[in-house]
């Protein structure tokens, strides 16, 4: 099975760094897996995003145009990306700075307050694992233990980092098993 996630977001969000700790978790599970960031003039506050495509057959194509799933941490990504997800696609919305729904239902949407479980952990920084923690809570896209490593790699040369993104990342998870 072949599963295309977008991860959409403002520039300085950590928006490519959920995407290669999926890809990473993907590539431990041996899967085939692509990751294909969009860098550009919108890399410092506008809307960036990047792809993964997560497989367990050889990957046709690492180029998206209508992804399986969408998990977008702002509103213009959710306005631009949320009409090209998939029927039966999940659609993660931040509710934390989007205060308004896909307009999608055919697919299962889920609002999760990304920043604020972020902040209460300690720094907004981390709601990027916030929404990751949720998105693989709800998708089952990978093995729990697989994400949880690849975040503990990521953080591996700051370790006093590591209890906090763990804990954001399981927070993400809480929320989205509580919808």
């Amino acid at each position: 099975m072949q599963n295309e996630v977008m991860f959409a977001g403002f520039g300085g969000q950590g928006i490519m760094l959920i995407g290669k700790m999926l890809a990473k978790a993907g590539l431990k599970a041996g899967l085939d897996v692509a990751w294909i960031p969009s860098y550009g003039p919108e890399m410092r506050g506008g809307t960036a995003y990047c792809t993964v495509v997560v497989s367990d057959r050889p990957i046709g194509s690492p180029i998206i145009v209508h992804p399986t799933n969408l998990v977008a941490m702002n509103r213009p990504s959710l306005e631009k990306f949320a009409p090209k997800v998939k029927k039966g696609g999940c659609i993660l919305v931040n509710s934390s700075l989007i205060p308004i729904e896909s307009g999608r239902d055919d697919v299962d949407e889920i609002h999760v307050p990304c920043n604020e479980i972020a902040i209460s952990n300690g720094t907004a920084k981390a709601a990027n694992v916030v929404a990751l923690g949720a998105f693989v809570a709800r998708t089952g896209i990978c093995d729990w233990g697989l994400i949880e490593d690849a975040v503990k790699d990521n953080f591996a040369a700051k370790p006093k980092l590591i209890p906090m993104n763990m804990d954001c990342l399981s927070k993400g998870a809480e929320s989205a098993k509580a919808q």
